[in-house]
């Protein structure tokens, strides 16, 4: 039977390499909670982490560092309470969310955009947080006062630049290959500023993983389909890993990375897969969030957007 074989492989998984059990709740309220409303009643939370072997004193102690770390809010309504993300929160897990569903690898226009400052102009706490963000967002570090990237999300750096307080010393410049003849070609850049090999590494993980789930559900999918739970918890495992693997990504363009860029792999993977278990997991969130709140919302329109489109996918007959 097709779930004998994924639930066992499940198991493993988790024995193996058991997730941390607030990181895993970051992963649900991305992938599941956030598109339902962006709230829920701590015993759905409970219940839906029940399968991964986590209890309930764990899912209480982290949603309430999370609360603490400011992810979270909480609201008592006699003994429940009811956790929902914060603004600043949903608006990260948007960012995220363009990162992990939509392939990144984009047309490049052969320019580079550099962002960089005076060490004079800006305190020690500022050029730490700076750099940070910038390292964060893909940028490659060729000076401790200077950053690059060939295909930045410039909507994305503008607000870094306005959330760090730093518009007043920043510089933001484009950049093109020179003509000259005794210079360094930039694409050798990649090389020098960005840590691939450990990127495709975790790629390399990911699909190594996986790769046999996608193989078994395509062999069994006709005469064992998943169950609506199996599916859901083979679902939050795959983003899970994905999420960790790909957020380490500076997403350069494909022209600049190795030939059969491992990434793409990983993501084309992830897509395959997801579309399989969505909509049987579907079924398993609503029942699951509908037991405490006859009134849990199905997702938002843009959930369907994800992987490239998931309206076929989730198509009822």
């Amino acid at each position: 039977m097709s779930d004998n074989f994924l639930h066992h492989w499940s198991q493993q998984y988790l024995s193996e390499q058991p997730p941390r059990t607030k990181s895993l709740v970051m992963t649900l309220f991305g992938d599941v909670i956030r598109p339902h409303g962006g709230a829920l009643w701590l015993g759905s939370l409970i219940q839906l982490l029940a399968p991964f072997g986590i209890n309930d004193r764990l899912v209480r102690t982290s949603v309430y560092r999370l609360a603490e770390e400011g992810w979270l809010s909480a609201q008592r309504e006699g003994r429940r309470s009811m956790y929902t993300l914060r603004p600043q929160a949903s608006r990260r897990f948007q960012k995220a969310h363009q990162r992990i569903y939509a392939p990144s690898y984009l047309a490049w226009n052969g320019q580079w955009t550099q962002v960089f400052f005076l060490s004079s102009s800006i305190s020690t706490k500022q050029r730490a947080d700076l750099r940070k963000a910038l390292l964060w967002e893909g940028f490659g570090a060729i000076s401790p006062f200077a950053f690059i990237h060939p295909n930045p999300d410039l909507h994305n750096l503008n607000e870094l630049i306005e959330h760090n307080h730093c518009a007043h010393a920043v510089y933001v410049s484009q950049l093109i290959e020179s003509p000259l003849e005794h210079s360094k070609d930039l694409s050798q850049l990649i090389q020098e500023c960005w840590q691939l090999d450990e990127v495709s590494e975790r790629y390399q993980r990911f699909i190594s993983h996986f790769k046999p789930v996608l193989a078994h559900i395509q062999a069994q999918a006709d005469t064992h389909p998943l169950s609506a739970e199996q599916a859901f918890v083979l679902r939050t495992l795959l983003i899970h890993e994905y999420r960790r693997a790909q957020l380490h990504d500076p997403q350069l363009p494909l022209e600049l990375l190795p030939k059969n860029w491992v990434g793409k792999q990983a993501y084309e993977l992830c897509q395959h897969i997801y579309r399989y278990l969505v909509k049987s997991s579907q079924i398993h969130i609503l029942d699951t969030l509908r037991l405490e709140d006859a009134n849990a919302p199905d997702v938002a329109s843009y959930f369907y957007d994800r992987f490239g489109g998931l309206y076929q996918d989730m198509a009822i007959a």
